[in-house]
């Protein structure tokens, strides 16, 4: 009897510990990735020529997109998404940095870029790597892109990967966000970072 009351009382113990260790872990509404070996960061010029590292922003969520400038539709959604995301997040909405990468550097020239960015929030940076350093970082992020020829040479349109990442304050990848996700999900994925978690 004895045995059996102790063995109950244990599993009951083992139970309340999973139960406990359970808890620990945040309920994020993208794929956590935290620990990932990958999507280390970046050193890049933005639209006004400074060099940025992801170093830059110790202190705020990061959320990194890759897309073109004449993307019509899912980069301009997500970066209004974006855009939203920060309104969502009320005062801490300066906590978070949104950081478009683009993937069509030929044609998005910095000028251009400051435009695009003016279009969703000010504060957002947009980052135009060398072909070759593009290479590296969508080689870095797991990013795929590929030119697909139009009827001109300056008609081309860029196929990509169409998801984010999100870093939390210390700057280490968190999260990676499916496109058409929404903004409530993601700022609520914010809101679980800017806690420390």
């Amino acid at each position: 009897m004895i045995k059996r009351q102790f063995l109950a009382a244990l599993s009951a113990a083992a139970l309340s510990l999973l139960a406990a260790c359970g808890q620990d872990k945040p309920a994020f509404k993208g794929v956590d990735i935290t620990g990932a070996d990958y999507a280390k960061g970046w050193e890049l010029p933005d639209q006004h020529g400074q060099v940025r590292t992801l170093k830059d922003f110790a202190g705020k969520v990061v959320v990194v997109f890759f897309g073109y400038t004449q993307c019509p539709d899912v980069c301009p959604t997500s970066m209004q998404e974006l855009a939203q995301v920060k309104q969502l997040l009320g005062p801490d909405g300066d906590k978070l940095q949104g950081v478009f990468i683009t993937i069509d550097p030929e044609r998005d020239t910095a000028e251009l870029l400051k435009a695009y960015m003016a279009n969703f929030d000010p504060t957002f940076i947009a980052l135009r790597a060398t072909p070759e350093q593009l290479a590296a970082v969508a080689k870095d992020f797991k990013i795929y892109y590929k030119k697909v020829e139009g009827k001109s040479a300056t008609s081309y349109t860029m196929d990509h990967s169409a998801g984010s990442y999100t870093f939390d304050t210390q700057g280490r990848v968190r999260l990676y966000n499916r496109y058409g996700s929404g903004a409530p999900a993601l700022a609520q994925d914010v809101k679980i970072l800017l806690k420390g978690t």
